[in-house]
């Protein structure tokens, strides 16, 4: 698919507005990822837990010319964890400390220091269609019968936030469950095709797309976290050119994903073959019981299997990629909640065509490695935003499991590229004279 919308180049420091006043986070899907993020935050500030994981909080730039490295946070204007207020929408749970005591995360002992904030975070009634996560059922949402009013109803939302908040600017991430396969259609190619099969209530029209398009309406920067269509589609490319809004996505980058883009590239780097890769997951929690659907573990698998390819360049190494078997699955296993176990049995060969073999066993908390990274993707969008950047945000490929590209071609999935582009592209947006 061809992208219609670009990345504004990068413009000098001093070009960057000051990320002065309140901060937004508006989340659809108030979930387990949602609620940790917005908890690890609160924790964070109140100098509670260090915000670990989060490369806008512990990262660090480079060094260039005569400067040595330094910490992001010093060299990037970014917004303070003090200035960000939360919001959110959820078909199910009513506020952020319900989301978390549901999703059990984070220990009670963790909950009990920042609980009466948790439950501040009030979830809005949610747009929300069964056809799309069957094995969900929605009791919190909203009542418009028609696509195009839902649409409208989460501008009002949106605006109503911004008020009542007195926010500056806004950031709007999809931390939703992964909704069911689909190819895009021609509602999605323009604009105008889109509005009009909101007003039709086009059955190809998903919740998460009816998000995006209400945030780009109402010029709040969006990131897609999870697999499902949304900004990368020719009409919320055009939208987001006409609306001047940074977009991103899509899908989190956390664990059984991560463990392939730091393994590939190394054996890509030794020159050792790779004869298959079969990746297998257990997990309990909404996103397992969601993808335990056939429909919706389709669009996950998509996401998941097109890491090693672009990786390993079979077209350029046949003898050594050209016959890879790339296996993935996903059970639902409600004992283990959030927290994920996903096996690996890779089949490598060597010198001389001898076979080798490594196991990964990645016991894992998902969420707890996807909240700093909507953390990292707020911080940096409304970067972007303030930067003046709009479309496509290439540099923010390292947050993803299918990262949209400016110029339509394959994404490179290799971490480390991703690193470097990323902090490249914040090294040009630092302030020289910062320390």
């Amino acid at each position: 698919m061809t992208n219609n919308a670009s990345t504004t180049p990068s413009p000098t420091p001093s070009a960057v507005a000051e990320p002065t006043g309140t901060l937004g986070v508006l989340l659809p899907g108030l979930g387990a990822v949602a609620s940790t993020f917005i908890a690890g935050v609160l924790a964070a500030r109140n100098g509670l837990k260090p915000p670990i994981g989060s490369i806008s909080q512990l990262g660090r730039l480079p060094a260039s010319g005569t400067a040595g490295e330094r910490r992001i946070l010093d060299g990037v204007p970014l917004a303070a964890l003090d200035d960000l207020v939360f919001g959110g929408w959820d078909p199910i749970s009513a506020n952020g400390l319900e989301a978390a005591t549901t999703a059990r995360v984070l220990d009670e002992r963790d909950l009990d220091e920042i609980s009466g904030q948790l439950e501040a975070v009030v979830a809005m009634d949610a747009v929300f269609d069964r056809r799309w996560v069957k094995r969900l059922d929605g009791h919190r949402v909203k009542t418009e019968t028609t696509k195009w009013d839902q649409a409208l109803a989460l501008v009002d939302d949106i605006e109503r936030f911004r008020a009542a908040n007195d926010c500056d600017r806004l950031v709007m991430i999809w931390c939703g469950s992964t909704e069911a396969y689909q190819e895009p259609s021609d509602v999605h190619q323009t604009v105008a095709a889109f509005e009009e099969g909101l007003k039709a209530d086009d059955d190809n029209i998903s919740p998460s797309q009816i998000y995006a398009y209400a945030a780009l309406q109402a010029g709040v920067p969006f990131a897609n976290g999870a697999p499902n269509l949304s900004v990368d589609l020719p009409c919320m490319q055009e939208l987001a050119a006409e609306r001047r809004v940074p977009i991103a996505g899509k899908d989190f980058k956390t664990g059984q994903t991560l463990m392939k883009t730091l393994i590939a590239p190394g054996l890509k780097a030794r020159m050792l073959g790779l004869r298959g890769w079969y990746s297998t997951n257990i997990l309990g929690n909404r996103d397992g019981q969601v993808l335990d659907d056939p429909d919706n573990f389709k669009t996950k698998e998509t996401s998941k299997l097109g890491v090693l390819d672009t990786i390993l360049e079979p077209e350029n190494y046949p003898e050594l990629y050209g016959e890879i078997d790339h296996v993935v699955r996903i059970n639902y296993y409600p004992p283990r909640g959030d927290n994920k176990e996903g096996w690996d049995a890779i089949d490598i060969f060597g010198w001389m065509g001898y076979p080798m073999e490594i196991k990964v066993d990645f016991s894992c908390r998902d969420s707890i490695l996807a909240a700093p990274l909507v953390l990292d993707l707020v911080l940096f969008m409304d970067l972007a935003a303030r930067a003046g950047s709009s479309g496509i945000q290439e540099w923010l490929s390292f947050y993803f499991k299918a990262p949209q590209t400016v110029s339509g071609q394959k994404a490179r999935h290799d971490l480390f590229e991703q690193q470097d582009n990323l902090l490249a592209h914040l090294e040009q947006l630092a302030d020289p004279a910062a320390s």
